[in-house]
């Protein structure tokens, strides 16, 4: 039996981001599938998170369209953001709220089933039943960073975006979170856009990795073979060169 193609969970067509007349985000044209991990990389600038917010319908495209899990975000927003959640260390939860309290609205606002079970259920996934009547703000920022992951997963997401997920993270939890991310993208039907600078990570967590430069996607593959397609020895010397010589990639691959 023929194995059926995988289903796209995000479609991003022509993706583009105007200010003014400086240009962003260039068409843009990338897919995430499920069971799959994208990571989606660049030196500052490049129009990652402006790619992102779009995404999360924080900036409306200049052009381009944007589908999750089959849902036009244009036509049906509440509906394809319903099936999306997102990490990041600089989206921390309101600290005056306790983690449970922070959970609980969360989970309303995503119209979560049984969802004191399922707060209990992130709670021992990220290893924080210890602070469940602890207010946000008084947490350490690894543990802020779990906490948010456990924002995140409590929808049970399509997309799952994350934005340097483990960032704040002592290397053996970061190992611990990376571990439990990728479980949950092997399992159902989610797919995650992950982004980050640890190019490690990047190269042990994701099954394809998208490099951006001056808003424009100039490489893509698997990154345990990228490196050496074009003439570096690691994914980190790859990204280097991205940086600062974008146009000898572009036009001179090895």
């Amino acid at each position: 039996m023929t194995p059926s193609p995988p289903q796209q969970v995000l479609s991003v067509r022509g993706l583009r981001k105007l200010y003014g007349q400086n240009v962003a985000v260039h068409d843009v044209s990338f897919e995430v599938n499920s069971n799959e991990i994208v990571g989606l990389l660049g030196p500052n600038g490049a129009g990652k998170t402006t790619t992102i917010d779009m995404v999360l319908g924080v900036l409306e495209p200049s052009a381009g369209d944007i589908s999750i899990a089959g849902v036009e975000l244009a036509r049906a927003p509440s509906l394809a953001l319903g099936c999306t959640n997102f990490a990041a260390v600089y989206a921390q939860l309101p600290g005056n709220l306790t983690l449970y309290e922070n959970l609980r609205v969360f989970g309303l606002i995503y119209g979560v089933k049984h969802l004191s079970s399922r707060i209990d259920e992130v709670l021992d996934q990220f290893d924080l039943a210890s602070f469940r009547n602890t207010k946000c703000g008084v947490l350490s920022s690894g543990e802020q960073t779990r906490v948010s992951l456990a924002k995140a997963m409590l929808n049970r997401p399509r997309l799952l975006l994350l934005d340097e997920p483990t960032a704040s993270l002592d290397p053996s939890t970061a190992h611990d979170v990376r571990a439990r991310i990728r479980e949950f993208a092997a399992g159902g039907s989610s797919g995650v856009l992950w982004t980050s600078h640890n190019m490690y990570e990047v190269q042990e967590v994701c099954d394809r990795v998208l490099f951006l430069s001056r808003g424009r996607i100039l490489l893509e593959g698997d990154p345990r073979r990228l490196p050496e397609e074009h003439g570096k020895a690691s994914l980190e010397e790859l990204f280097i060169a991205v940086a600062r010589e974008p146009l000898s990639l572009e036009t001179s691959p090895a």
